[in-house]
């Protein structure tokens, strides 16, 4: 049983290189971002990065966010969304709520209205129906601000979207127009 700052850092560890650089322990992704469990513990453990199984199913388990999958027959993990590197997740598409939210920081604010949000490096923006998530992730960034996005309006103007495994809202860009800043 890891404590739970134990589990954070494993939790963005395994972020790391399940989205972004998974050559920096000498892993490869497969087309879809799995990996075989004993694999990551093999190379993660080569690298100085101490990883069990019992771990990785521990955080994955005790996520509040979810970030991760095991495979059906237990013997794969990737991450739900938020890859930087190329993998197609197989989501298909999806009939959004009436209404998404966005938590950002207000720093961001007048760019985002300028030019909606967009995925960056990411391959998609990344919305929620929960507003203590939106205000968890945009109070990581700074002075909160909610948004709120027309995604039923989006959805008939033709943006389409998914909705990854752990419930995460997923969409190409939101432009300005559909967007209202919550007070």
């Amino acid at each position: 049983m890891q404590t739970e700052n134990q589990l954070k850092r494993l939790s963005k560890f395994m972020s790391l290189v399940l989205r972004h650089q998974p050559e920096l322990i000498g892993i490869a992704l497969d087309h879809a971002g799995w990996v075989a469990i004993d694999e990551l513990v093999t190379r993660a453990n080569a690298a100085g990065k101490p990883l069990t199984h019992a771990c990785i199913r521990e955080v994955v388990a005790t996520s509040d966010k979810q970030r991760f999958a095991i495979s059906d027959d237990g013997l794969r993990i990737r991450a739900n969304q938020g890859h930087s590197v190329e993998v197609e997740l197989g989501l298909a598409p999806a009939e959004p709520p009436d209404v998404l939210l966005h938590g950002t920081a207000r720093r961001f604010l007048s760019a985002i209205l300028r030019e909606g949000l967009v995925k960056g490096a990411r391959h998609h923006v990344h919305l929620t129906t929960d507003l203590g998530i939106a205000g968890a992730v945009g109070r990581r960034y700074g002075e909160l601000v909610l948004l709120s996005v027309a995604a039923a309006r989006m959805r008939a103007d033709g943006h389409v979207f998914y909705r990854s495994d752990n419930g995460v809202w997923l969409t190409d860009m939101v432009p300005p127009r559909y967007l209202e800043v919550l007070d």
